[in-house]
């Protein structure tokens, strides 16, 4: 399948193109979406493991590149939440015609949180891959050392080791003082759409303990959660992907 661009104008980026791949656009019926993690791109295991389950079962389908990531424009570290935080809604808006289940991995388990509360006529549900909640303050910003902390107040950008990228995470000042706008955790989170979360508890990038603070937020009295004890933060080997796969079907096949 071919990659299609949709444009997004902003103020501080002024035009960009979102890289995305859709298939059965034509159904109205509930839709699903897979919106990746920070710094991947629609490519993955996970993405491809959807799109084929989706073309099996003719369900509508949408994966897409966040600015600045994959094949759309832009430049990473000039990414911040508020930019990301637009990129699902415009996505919605644009390209998806009836109500999604938002299928969220890591960082993008927090940008469909927002995306849901932004666009609440178009989320229909939410999957939560080992959401990295609260991300920039909770797994950056806390767990930097006073070292980091001055080199980045001081240089505006560092690069932080990460077993997923050799060359490590560029993490701006930017990012972590525009993150604190959308902090979730510690206050109620107005959601009244079902919830499903998967986290693996041999996840060294997002403690899984998150996921439990972030389901006591929920005013959604639907919230599921699983746990796999031998799982690690990707969730991509075959069995955890049946695993996905079969929580995803549990969301489109339960009554509304």
């Amino acid at each position: 399948m071919s990659v299609q661009f949709l444009t997004r104008k902003t103020d501080a980026h002024g035009e960009q193109k979102i890289a995305y791949q859709q298939t059965d656009t034509d159904k109205s019926g509930v839709g699903v979406m897979f919106c990746g993690g920070f710094r991947s791109d629609m490519t993955g295991t996970k993405a491809q493991a959807l799109a084929e389950w989706a073309r099996a079962r003719a369900t509508p389908f949408t994966r897409f590149d966040y600015f600045g990531h994959g094949a759309s424009t832009g430049a990473f570290t000039d990414g911040t939440m508020s930019q990301w935080r637009g990129d699902i809604p415009h996505v919605l808006d644009e390209l998806c015609a009836g109500p999604q289940i938002l299928i969220g991995s890591s960082f993008g388990g927090w940008l469909s949180l927002m995306a849901a509360l932004d666009r609440p006529e178009k989320v229909a549900g939410l999957l939560l891959i080992a959401p990295a909640v609260d991300m920039t303050e909770r797994l950056m910003w806390d767990r930097f050392s006073e070292k980091a902390r001055e080199k980045l107040k001081r240089e505006g950008l560092i690069y932080d080791p990460s077993e997923y990228d050799p060359e490590g995470y560029p993490i701006s000042q930017a990012l972590i003082e525009d993150g604190r706008q959308h902090l979730m955790l510690g206050q109620t989170i107005e959601l009244d759409i079902p919830v499903r979360i998967l986290h693996g508890q041999k996840d060294d990038a997002v403690p899984w303990q998150l996921s439990l603070e972030l389901a006591e937020q929920l005013t959604s009295q639907n919230v599921e959660m699983q746990f796999l004890k031998d799982g690690d933060h990707r969730l991509s080997e075959p069995a955890q992907i049946d695993k996905i796969l079969a929580m995803l079907e549990g969301l489109l096949d339960a009554p509304s």
